[in-house]
């Protein structure tokens, strides 16, 4: 029988965590792959707290190569999670990153998985 939000038990994975892929073998929550990944975590939690932040003052915070920020950035972007803006200064060309409405959504998301997660297993 299910629960008022609609979900039955074979909807939940063993932790009693709905399934993020509706329902996958086996029941496993899946986390967003695209947040998980370390960098990508770090430049939209740093995103996130911070209304936008320069591609110099990320890949510092971060200790990041220029390759590895964009390669990192670009995957949040194709995902619509970060937005980029390029300018120039005078001759210097510029790029400036912000988190989207998605990839707020997205972040938050993603910690209220790891919250149920760590939970679930405090509750052990």
């Amino acid at each position: 029988m299910g629960d008022a939000g609609g979900a039955s038990r074979r909807d939940t994975g063993p932790y009693g965590l709905r399934s993020m892929s509706g329902g996958a073998e086996g029941g496993t929550p899946e986390l967003d792959r695209i947040i998980h990944e370390r960098v990508r975590l770090g430049i939209v939690s740093a995103l996130a707290v911070n209304e936008s932040l320069a591609f110099n003052e990320l890949k510092d915070m971060l200790v990041l190569t220029d390759g590895n920020l964009s390669v990192h950035a670009r995957k949040l972007e194709e995902a619509g999670y970060v937005a980029c803006a390029k300018s120039f200064e005078g001759r210097i060309p510029r790029t400036r990153y912000t988190l989207t409405p998605t990839g707020r959504r997205a972040l938050e998301a993603y910690l209220d998985h790891m919250e149920a997660l760590i939970q679930a297993v405090r509750d052990r």
